[in-house]
């Protein structure tokens, strides 16, 4: 079943901006293609969705002819896109930054992808090679695609090339996600299920442990690679007794008075940041969270953002580029916390407070992002919430 939020709504409008038929009947979606895409009529505007605004600005280079200006929201148009404007140039787009400062407003000419040798950063957004895979397969003659550095986020890649593979398109690439080769091929029709996201499944595994509370989750999917299922065995590593079905697609945690921290790497599901940032509050020990250099890249520097609002809850944080080392108070302190218009650090610094007598977290109007029934959905679990 698709989730119907701000971001996935940005990406059907832009899909039926290049001309894309899309009807919606019940729970389904119903996508009718086209061989050759055609300009749009008026901006795509991306709104928050640094996905839409990547995969979309190589796409428009697959438009026959004209122009596409892409654009978003004022957090969206501070999100690098300079390393997907090299890539195109590479590959014989012409495309622009329209301040030329690497960031939206985009435009890119129609015209075709020309093909050829191209190499992209890997150190701050899978985005950008997944969006570079996704679309040269329409290139006019082969690419080959070299990484640079390191690839942060490798599950999202793993990700994108399954979901190809389900559209009838394969891709050969090296073990270590540095290098790929994509020669010319055609998407099939086909009937996919979205899978249930593991990033809101996280938020609500982390509710249930933070609140002393049982929770099953039911309808999972373990067939396709999500980053944040690392979830689970984050959780395991603090102790936390969780049961999981893969065959049933169900996970069990049962809420605890204390849980352990540790060092956990963050390098390839950076998403997951809020969620352990929260969990480090009713840690025993220190919590130790590394490889979130790139989490400084998304909606808002979330490294600095969460380190200022955790310490409101009276933890002790040290904050460094790569790093955040979390010791948890002893008791959390009523807050006024800040959520710097991300709809993740909202939903995150929300279920901290479930750990206080009374807190106020502000932005709640940014859940439908990603997230809608949020705050529904906690309440259904037995918080008690009162929001406008």
């Amino acid at each position: 079943m698709p989730l119907l939020s701000r971001d996935t709504f940005a990406t059907l409008s832009a899909s039926s901006a290049l001309g894309a038929k899309i009807n919606q009947q019940g729970s389904r979606l119903n996508v009718a293609g086209k061989q050759s895409l055609c300009a749009p009529e008026n901006i795509i505007n991306a709104e928050n969705s640094g996905t839409t605004l990547r995969i979309f600005a190589v796409m428009a280079a697959l438009v026959k002819k004209g122009f596409t200006i892409l654009t978003g929201d004022a957090s969206l148009r501070k999100r690098p896109m300079q390393p997907v404007l090299d890539a195109l140039t590479q590959l014989g787009v012409e495309c622009y930054s329209s301040q030329m400062n690497g960031f939206a407003p985009i435009l890119i000419r129609g015209g075709g992808i020309h093909g050829g040798n191209v190499s992209i950063d890997g150190n701050i957004s899978s985005q950008f090679l997944s969006s570079l895979l996704i679309s040269t397969i329409y290139a006019k003659s082969p690419v080959s695609i070299r990484v640079r550095g390191q690839q942060v986020s490798k599950p999202y890649i793993k990700s994108t090339i399954a979901v190809m593979k389900k559209f009838g398109v394969t891709i050969d690439y090296e073990k270590d996600f540095l290098e790929y080769y994509i020669e010319k091929k055609k998407y099939r029709p086909t009937e996919f299920d979205v899978p249930a996201d593991f990033s809101a499944a996280a938020l609500l595994l982390s509710a249930g442990v933070l609140a002393g509370r049982s929770i099953t989750l039911k309808g999972l999917d373990f067939s396709l690679p999500q980053a944040d299922s690392k979830i689970l065995e984050i959780l395991k590593d603090m102790d936390v007794e969780i049961s999981v079905n893969k065959n049933r697609g169900e996970v069990k945690v049962v809420g605890s008075e204390i849980i352990e921290g540790g060092s956990f790497d963050l390098f390839d599901s950076p998403d997951l940041l809020p969620v352990v940032s929260i969990l480090a509050l009713k840690a025993r020990s220190p919590v130790k969270v590394t490889g979130i250099a790139h989490a400084r890249l998304k909606e808002t520097d979330r490294v600095t953002n969460i380190a200022s609002q955790i310490k409101k809850f009276g933890a002790t944080v040290i904050e460094e580029k790569d790093k955040l080392l979390i010791t948890a108070p002893r008791a959390p302190r009523n807050s006024t916390i800040q959520t710097f218009n991300d709809h993740r650090l909202f939903m995150a610094f929300t279920i901290a407070s479930l750990l206080t007598e009374k807190s106020v977290v502000e932005g709640a109007e940014h859940i439908d992002v990603s997230y809608p029934n949020f705050l529904l959905d906690l309440i259904k679990l037995g918080a008690k919430i009162d929001y406008q």
